[in-house]
């Protein structure tokens, strides 16, 4: 059976993609219905952005999973830090000023699908070791 998936060249794009729209998105004010969930929208839009990204390219491969992990964390401290200064390059706030609440936040959505991530890794390894190696060796006594 052959394998369909995304090309290279369509994931990078996928990527490409929602970063713009998520750094646009961080970049300008949140509607006022949303204002008082902030801190759970960071969380969450991490949570999220993790996934994608593991999902295109980490799959259970710990040292993939691991650099994901630290860009998206490093791409947060960023956008923290294009807030503050775009505020002072547009001479008018577009947005609010660097928050370390917001990184904390951002670093327990990462958190959070790191556990997620290590749980299912270790459920699809457990079950490619014992269960696939089962059905190997009950196709070698038939």
């Amino acid at each position: 059976m052959k394998k369909i998936g995304l090309t290279a060249r369509q994931k990078v794009i996928i990527v490409l993609v929602s970063f713009v729209l998520a750094i646009i998105g961080f970049m300008i004010k949140l509607p006022s219905g949303l204002r008082h969930m902030d801190k759970e929208l960071h969380a969450t839009f991490y949570f999220l952005a993790a996934a994608l990204l593991n999902i295109l390219f980490a799959g259970t491969k710990l040292l993939r999973h691991v650099i994901i992990f630290i860009a998206l964390y490093l791409f947060g401290v960023a956008i923290e830090y294009g807030q503050a200064y775009s505020n002072r390059f547009f001479r008018t706030p577009i947005h609010g000023r660097f928050d370390p609440e917001d990184v904390q936040w951002n670093l327990k959505g990462l958190i959070t699908f790191s556990l997620l991530w290590f749980l299912c890794t270790a459920i699809i390894l457990f079950y490619k070791r014992v269960v696939l190696k089962q059905d190997g060796y009950k196709s070698k006594a038939s």
